[in-house]
């Protein structure tokens, strides 16, 4: 099922993709599209989480470093019987991390320097156990394949309104139209219906992994209201990594077109858990 998951991903991104490069440039766009679609299909499995962590600033860190981060995560990975992932730290005060990587062997979890700070050891776990969630669930894969093809189709749109039509045809003003409105629309629209259910199965999974949902509830509680006032710089693309959605300087947009479901539902939802041990 993740494999069909992330095949369609990669299916609708190339077919935007050929779509973006007939709207602006005919057939020879689409020829053109098609292959900057194949060559970005294996580029992203191969190198979204290295994307994903250099677009973000995150820097790697060592036991001796961050003795307390390694602990949590060691701990958890053994309950959960997986390989420890590669720690990285974000340089930015807002409280936030994600994790990436195409499977658990190659996976990265990467958090601020606000989380490290703001969370004590209970939410820390809480926050560590969600993101090992995705990876043992694969979620990686899929979110970090849609968070850099979704940047590329962005890119790509953009870049029609300096290019214009191709060529000087005439007629093609609608079809670019098209291309710079509805490939981003599109990108959109696939990263939110990859994140929303996952992050209610990664709460829950991630309180199981624990034996209690407390930490991860009062986590999420505190990562709310700090995200609410210190804006974090992050890209629109990979905003559904996040175990929340950062709040980006000038963000207007919320509701409908959230990367993530409300805050107060998903810890509604681990509320109503019980403790499982």
């Amino acid at each position: 099922m993740r494999g069909i998951k992330t095949l369609l991903l990669l299916t609708v991104l190339t077919l935007t993709f050929v779509a973006v490069g007939g709207a602006w440039a005919g057939q020879g766009g689409m020829e053109l599209g098609l292959g900057l679609a194949v060559l970005m299909n294996g580029f992203a499995y191969f190198f979204s989480d290295k994307i994903a962590l250099k677009s973000s600033g995150a820097q790697p860190v060592t036991r001796e470093q961050l003795p307390r981060l390694y602990e949590v995560m060691e701990r958890l990975c053994g309950k959960a019987n997986l390989p420890m992932p590669k720690l990285y730290v974000i340089p930015q005060q807002a409280p936030n991390a994600f994790a990436t990587g195409r499977n658990p062997k190659h996976a990265s979890v990467a958090v601020t320097e606000g989380l490290l700070q703001v969370m004590n050891d209970d939410e820390m776990e809480g926050v560590i156990a969600h993101e090992l969630s995705h990876v043992r669930n694969y979620d990686i894969l899929t979110t970090s394949i849609a968070a850099t093809l979704s940047g590329a189709i962005f890119v790509i749109a953009r870049m029609g309104l300096f290019f214009g039509g191709g060529r000087g045809r005439r007629g093609n003003g609608i079809g670019l139209l098209l291309a710079i409105i509805v490939a981003p629309l599109a990108a959109m629209l696939i990263r939110l219906g990859i994140s929303r259910q996952r992050e209610y199965a990664a709460d829950a999974a991630g309180a199981k992994m624990v034996g209690h949902p407390y930490g991860l509830i009062s986590a999420l509680e505190k990562l709310g209201a700090y995200n609410q006032r210190i804006p974090m710089a992050s890209s629109p693309a990979t905003s559904s990594l996040y175990i929340v959605a950062p709040l980006s300087p000038g963000q207007i947009m919320k509701g409908l077109f959230s990367t993530h479901p409300p805050l107060d539902k998903r810890i509604e939802a681990l509320r109503n858990m019980t403790v499982i041990r």
